[in-house]
């Protein structure tokens, strides 16, 4: 069994369409892990200035002190919300590449699935067994998938619960140590 020359076209065209489609979604990817570097920078200068002024209008140890301890946990804030966008951004892109590949795998499976079932239909008399074992192939084939998909979710899914603690954990961190800094004046 082959393609005809319109099933070829029309299966080109539909590839070029998921390229562009995830060409697309990956500059807007770029796009905004370039705003959210921008951001980061205009607000990292706009406090710097600040936290520079601050420091220079110090009068003794302790207010230097003070100062510095005032500092950690909207950083530590800061990073875990960077971290989160910068997380967000890629998952978001990952998961426009993940859905885009899931729907070409499920339509090259549906036409192979078609093909089987064509040559069942045209396959000559007595190879019921062969086409019993096509179709049992390609049933466990897409059971193969399936599995490998379940799996990868459940990997992406502990990921990001482990990430959402680890920042969690962090800026709990900063806010102790601020916490016990204080109490130490």
């Amino acid at each position: 069994m082959m393609l005809t020359p319109e099933q070829f076209v029309a299966s080109q065209k539909a590839n070029l369409e998921t390229l562009n489609g995830l060409t697309n979604k990956a500059f807007e990817g770029v796009e905004k892990l370039v705003e959210l570097n921008l951001q980061a920078t205009k607000a990292a200068l706009t406090e710097s200035q600040s936290h520079a002024q601050a420091l220079l209008s110090v009068k003794d140890a302790q207010e230097l002190l003070s100062i510095q301890a005032s500092l950690f946990q909207p950083l530590a804030e800061k990073a875990a919300a960077y971290s989160r966008h910068l997380y967000d951004i890629a998952s978001g892109t990952s998961s426009e590449f993940s859905k885009a590949f899931e729907t070409r795998v499920a339509e090259g499976q549906a036409q192979f699935a078609s093909l089987v079932d064509s040559a069942a239909k045209n396959a000559p008399a007595g190879s019921d067994t062969a086409v019993a074992m096509m179709k049992s192939a390609v049933a466990a084939a897409n059971n193969a998938f399936e599995s490998v998909q379940k799996a990868v979710k459940q990997a992406s899914d502990m990921a990001e619960a482990n990430f959402n603690a680890v920042a969690t954990s962090a800026t709990n961190a900063a806010k102790n140590a601020t916490v016990v800094t204080a109490k130490k004046r």
